[in-house]
């Protein structure tokens, strides 16, 4: 039985009722397994939003397109990406910019998914990549940017690297769909990346992440196996090996003779 996509009401009505499951996936492929296997909701690349193809590998991926806040500029600049966005279908857009540009956003009824505690294009301001929300300040401050994202319009918050006791205490008193990142299960929606569960990041990984496959090293054999395949590819031009005579085509003999006589004739 096929699933409907999930509404922003949905969502609301599901808070604090069950959990949801989230990841950031990258490409077509990505996108039609998260669709396979009942993920919820995905975080993509904008331009993976207006693929054409995009609705046909995930027909039912509550789906949030998001950038850098400044890889699309100002409120004004916002806006008009987040039309585009809606009518390709997105259901709600991700947005750590100011205060101001989610309420504008809003205020055109584009359901706008905020960010609190490590925000990674924000992070010299708490300190680099570590958690946020430690002490009761720090943790205070957080909660009223929650209201601030509430009254601002958005419909969610994504929450990262913060105390499970402080996210959950947050995600309590607020209206807001919480989607924890490395923040404890007393949110509404659990957050990875796709390249972290898959285990195609080379690079540091995050605590909360967790990896359910070794897609690195299947890289690593099919690169071994590329290079085997374009030397061998080499070897045969170099030899004569390749082609064959079944990978060309053949002139009829009759037509061979003419063409030539005319050649050389000519």
């Amino acid at each position: 039985m096929s699933r409907s996509r999930p509404t922003v009401a949905d969502l609301r009505a599901i808070k604090g009722k069950r959990q949801l499951t989230m990841l950031r996936v990258m490409t077509l492929e990505e996108a039609e397994a998260a669709e396979r296997a009942d993920v919820d909701i995905v975080s993509i690349p904008p331009e993976l939003m207006l693929d054409p193809r995009y609705r046909d590998a995930a027909p039912s991926l509550f789906s949030m397109p998001g950038e850098n806040f400044f890889d699309i500029g100002t409120a004004d600049d916002f806006v008009r990406w987040s039309f585009k966005m809606v009518k390709a279908s997105a259901d709600a857009v991700y947005c750590s910019a100011s205060i101001a540009t989610i309420k504008r956003m809003a205020d055109e009824a584009i359901p706008v998914i905020g960010h609190v505690g490590l925000i990674p294009s924000r992070r010299t301001w708490t300190g680099g990549w570590k958690a946020v929300g430690k002490t009761a300040d720090s943790a205070l401050a957080m909660l009223e940017q929650v209201r601030q994202l509430e009254a601002a319009g958005a419909v969610g918050a994504e929450i990262e690297v913060v105390p499970v006791e402080v996210a959950e205490a947050i995600s309590q008193r607020t209206s807001l769909f919480m989607i924890s990142m490395g923040s404890g299960t007393g949110c509404d929606a659990q957050y990875l990346f796709a390249e972290d569960v898959l285990g195609a990041n080379r690079g540091h990984m995050p605590r909360h992440s967790k990896v359910y496959r070794n897609f690195a090293a299947e890289y690593d054999r099919l690169q071994t196996e590329r290079i085997a395949a374009f030397s061998e590819f080499v070897a045969d031009v170099n030899s004569t090996a390749y082609p064959e005579d079944r990978h060309v085509v053949r002139m009829d003999p009759a037509e061979l003779d003419i063409f030539l006589q005319r050649v050389d004739g000519a």
